[in-house]
């Protein structure tokens, strides 16, 4: 049986990804996992996209990415009000300012190495969605704190002690997270303030106001999925480009390339490797047959790299068009988030090329996978670098 989940797997799947697509495309991993596999690009796409056929109800916390139509609808809705076009051009600024400050506190003269992961790819988007929801910033290392337990949620598919601690982390973190929501709710229902958590606070579904369970869900997620993507972005689009020399040369020749190098480190290096779903019926896909009930990850890493769908999909290529890659995923959960990852990722890379006319990895050591099991990038990234000398 292929492991696709060892630090090594995780590190490279790509190999093991291009085996299963060749030998057999849907795969059962049997207990106590006890789930299904999928592969290709058209299956996985199929996945993210019937959503009638394959429910997002999964074993997992009750946030609004894991219900269906209609309830979903309507959260959705609600929550990509704090999402526009609008909403996210104004962010740019900020997100500009504390990139610099970032940058300023960790490539000084007086040092030729720094943790791209620990220093910058991780706090950046931290930050920025900690100021969208109204989490003072004082408070982020408690923000990180809960995100790293939620992200250990994926071990719990495995069984054992680890599991088990890993849900019991959770169940105290949720706590934790609540009783902090519930002052921060009776903050802003006494004086409201221009943030997410406010408008959670004021919004109505079908005329009913949002209970706190339900604010705990938004708040969970966003404390999860608003960084750990974005995160993960950042540093692979680093180790693509440190990989593929003649593309970061390229990159620095054409910023104009930025846009479509962005896309095709989401394509290369996807940073969520695989989205569940569970079957409403008995489903028929290459041969096999996937009961009704049963965990099925699509596996987004994999159909990224399909070569019925990508010519030369192992090739980095940032000239690459058309780039129908899934690594938002697809349909009705396509990720919220995207403009405002896709505009941290444009600013972070901006920021690192101009003021680092060298940069190389510090270590020939194999880089450490961040802990949840379904993200793809390093926890930490050493980089040596030289800094871009005053004009």
């Amino acid at each position: 049986m292929l492991d696709f989940f060892s630090d090594d797997a995780r590190r490279n799947p790509f190999p093991l990804y291009d085996r299963a697509r060749r030998t057999s495309p849907v795969v059962h991993v049997p207990p106590p996992f006890d789930g299904w596999l999928i592969f290709d690009y058209a299956s996985v796409k199929q996945a993210l996209t019937d959503h009638a056929t394959f429910s997002s109800r999964v074993p997992a916390p009750r946030w609004f990415v894991f219900f269906d139509p209609p309830l979903h609808t309507k959260l959705r809705g609600l929550i990509s009000r704090a999402f526009t076009p609008r909403v996210i051009a104004n962010l740019e600024p900020r997100i500009r300012q504390l990139s610099r400050q970032l940058l300023d506190q960790s490539l000084r003269p007086s040092r030729n190495e720094f943790d791209l992961a620990i220093e910058y790819a991780v706090p950046l988007p931290m930050m920025v969605i900690a100021e969208m929801i109204g989490i003072p910033l004082p408070d982020c290392p408690r923000f990180k704190r809960w995100s790293d337990v939620i992200l250990i949620l994926s071990y719990t598919r495995s069984g054992g002690p680890g599991a088990e601690r890993a849900l019991d982390d959770f169940i105290t973190v949720t706590a934790e997270m609540n009783a902090y929501l519930a002052d921060m709710i009776a903050q802003r229902r006494a004086a409201p303030a221009d943030d997410l958590l406010t408008r959670l606070v004021e919004a109505e579904v079908d005329g009913q106001r949002l209970t706190q369970d339900e604010i705990l869900g938004f708040f969970q997620l966003l404390v999860v999925a608003g960084q750990e993507t974005t995160a993960n972005l950042i540093n692979n689009a680093v180790l693509c480009l440190l990989e593929n020399p003649d593309q970061l040369k390229l990159l620095r020749a054409r910023p104009d390339l930025l846009a479509s190098a962005i896309e095709e480190v989401l394509r290369y290096r996807s940073p969520i490797q695989w989205m569940m779903r569970t079957p409403t019926r008995d489903i028929q896909l290459h041969g096999q047959t996937i009961p009704a009930g049963k965990l099925v990850l699509a596996m987004i890493g994999s159909a990224n790299r399909d070569p019925a769908q990508f010519p030369d999909p192992d090739r980095f290529d940032i000239t690459r068009a058309p780039n129908h890659h899934v690594a938002f995923g697809h349909g009705i959960h396509f990720c919220l988030g995207a403009p405002l990852s896709r505009l941290e990722a444009s600013i972070a890379l901006t920021d690192l090329l101009h003021r680092l006319p060298h940069f190389e990895r510090a270590t020939n050591q194999p880089w450490p996978p961040r802990q949840a099991l379904h993200v793809h990038g390093p926890a930490s990234l050493p980089i040596r670098f030289e800094l871009q000398k005053p004009s």
